[in-house]
């Protein structure tokens, strides 16, 4: 999980924040300090059917050395792990809680968020709270909103560039893999 520290700026390309939204909920060094802070993830939303979103991240983050904890009221298993019905259920610390579901839902994942005392809550592209946000920023938790997850670790992990994508990072250091 190596994440490179070399000079960055946020990529507003994806997103429909305003700079000043993208200052507090998208802030390039916030993003690199949850990514190396965490070790488990509660993706809610995350769905068993391989071609959905969700399903592609959960992969990627799995392959990339973090812990991803189902969360689906429709519950079984998914990736070989028990799928909870809330994060509430979760038997184990939760670090970041990863949002792929509609932004009306956005306010009771946050509340259960900060319940579990999760240190982040990332919401997925085109997913925006900005009430949801806030009151997770005032608990003390750190907020993403309109961004992915995989392509921002992908970003400061450098291997996106192995794709031929511009990060805007600026670095001299090969990422470690």
């Amino acid at each position: 999980m190596g994440l490179g520290s070399g000079a960055s700026c946020s990529i507003s390309l994806n997103t429909v924040l305003s700079p000043e939204q993208q200052a507090l909920y998208q802030d390039p060094d916030s993003i690199r300090e949850i990514l190396s802070r965490t070790k488990t993830i509660a993706i809610v939303g995350l769905s068993s059917e391989r071609q959905k979103a969700s399903y592609f991240v959960a992969t990627y983050l799995i392959r990339e050395g973090y812990r991803v904890i189902p969360v689906n009221p429709r519950g079984g298993t998914i990736l070989g792990e028990t799928v909870y019905p809330d994060l509430k259920s979760i038997p184990e610390k939760v670090d970041l809680v990863d949002v792929f579901r509609p932004s009306s839902e956005v306010p009771s994942i946050v509340d259960q968020a900060i319940e579990i005392g999760a240190m982040a809550v990332w919401t997925q592209l085109r997913i925006i709270n900005f009430e949801a946000a806030e009151k997770a920023r005032g608990a003390g938790l750190f907020v993403v909103m309109d961004k992915c997850v995989k392509m921002e670790h992908g970003r400061f992990s450098g291997s996106l560039h192995w794709a031929g994508m511009n990060t805007e990072l600026i670095s001299a250091r090969r990422a470690k893999r």
